[in-house]
């Protein structure tokens, strides 16, 4: 279980702790704007960042996808997938509205075995059933190359060591 904070003093606790670096990268099935199933394989051969936030309805998380977007707009080496617990109708409203284009959002709506599985998952507090804001870096093998637990909940990820880390 690990512990991070919502607005400084409040500590909530997931149900478990990031995969380790090297260790094989879950499995996991998220839900698509169009109501379809992705899994891990999807992106076979491919570098994932994926992008885990509570809500795309907050600012912290519309920025992070925002930052990854543009991060993005001139790179074709891997994929950003958005996770939240947000509908996807919701998430390609958002993206729409934000002409995110260099993002995928995909959707725990269906269950929560992804947060589960990647030690995300808030098990207590006013977020509980959401997942915390994570980044996990995934090579063309499946294997996990960076992770970042973020310890506030209401800050940004480390966008600058999450990119460095997918171009070493």
């Amino acid at each position: 279980m690990a512990t991070v904070t919502l607005k400084k003093d409040l500590e909530i606790h997931t149900n478990g702790e990031l995969p380790d670096v090297g260790a094989q990268a879950p499995d996991f099935k998220l839900t698509r704007d169009d109501l379809t199933t992705a899994r891990l394989g999807d992106w076979a051969n491919r570098k994932i960042v994926l992008n885990i936030v509570p809500s795309l309805d907050t600012p912290t998380c519309a920025e992070s996808a925002r930052k990854f977007n543009a991060a993005f707009s001139n790179r074709k080496d891997a994929e950003v997938l958005v996770v939240s617990a947000d509908l996807p109708f919701a998430q390609g409203r958002f993206c729409s509205i934000e002409e995110l284009e260099n993002v995928t959002p995909l959707s725990m709506m269906k269950d929560r075995s992804f947060a589960e599985d990647y030690g995300v998952l808030f098990i207590d507090g006013p977020l509980q059933g959401l997942a915390a804001r994570a980044i996990v870096i995934i090579d063309e093998a499946g294997a996990v190359m960076y992770t970042q637990l973020v310890p506030e909940t209401g800050d940004e990820p480390d966008y600058d060591a999450a990119l460095n880390a997918l171009n070493a």
